[in-house]
């Protein structure tokens, strides 16, 4: 029976590699490595955050709204972490998406609130920090557009026919993907460019001279009579 068992097992890998089976593991696997990716980068993010938070208040401690809105979007992200099994989830993808969308927003708005300190802008060590923050969010960029498209081909694949035959078979389903509505929220990364200073107000407008004021009837002269 066990060379029955290994003769049937030597005819059906074939198979399966003609089906697709070993291309719809190796794009597998290609997916959960750049969800990896993309975690170890939002991750280089989340580990920059407590050094800016308290750069920052060094400064602008009176800013403490802004600041506890950085510090709780962070929090939340930590407990959203999935695993790429997880992330096959779209509810738990989607949660993850809106909790670094919401992380992305807040520190989009502590960046704007820096603008109004000038000893921030050249402290060095927020220097430092503004320029990690830009190249993280230049690399959580390209990984998650790396995943996209790994999960695309992996789709693609799993659709094909005959290879779709041999996913039914083994329970391979189409992965859900970032949103194009999360996409367009969080794929631009928080302006931090602060060479260029605030523009100045507006001055006030000059007020309108007083009108002169109108003759009074009792006043008024009557006008001479013609014959």
């Amino acid at each position: 029976m066990r060379a029955i068992r290994w003769m049937m097992l030597a005819l059906l890998l074939p198979l399966l590699s003609g089906c697709g089976y070993n291309q719809i593991q190796q794009n597998d696997e290609a997916v959960k490595a750049q969800w990896s990716e993309v975690l170890n980068q939002y991750q280089r993010r989340a580990d920059l955050i407590p050094n800016l938070v308290a750069t920052v208040r060094g400064y602008a401690a009176h800013e403490e709204k802004v600041l506890t809105e950085v510090t709780n979007a962070r929090a939340r992200v930590g407990s959203a972490g999935i695993t790429a099994e997880q992330a096959s989830d779209p509810a738990k993808l989607a949660q993850f998406q809106a909790a670094q969308g919401e992380l992305s927003s807040a520190l989009g708005r502590l960046l704007v609130v820096t603008e109004n300190y000038p000893d921030l802008k050249a402290n060095q060590n927020f220097l430092e920090l503004q320029s990690q923050l830009e190249g993280t969010e230049n690399r959580i960029t390209g990984a998650r557009n790396r995943y996209i498209a790994a999960v695309q081909e992996y789709n693609t694949l799993i659709r094909r026919f005959p290879v779709n035959l041999t996913a039914m078979m083994f329970g391979y389903k189409a992965k859900p993907n970032f949103s194009v509505e999360n996409e367009a929220a969080i794929s631009k990364a928080p302006t931090v460019d602060f060479s260029t200073p605030p523009p100045a107000p507006a001055a006030p407008a000059a007020p309108a001279p007083p009108a002169a004021p109108a003759a009074s009837a009792s006043t008024a002269q009557p006008a001479p009579a013609t014959y």
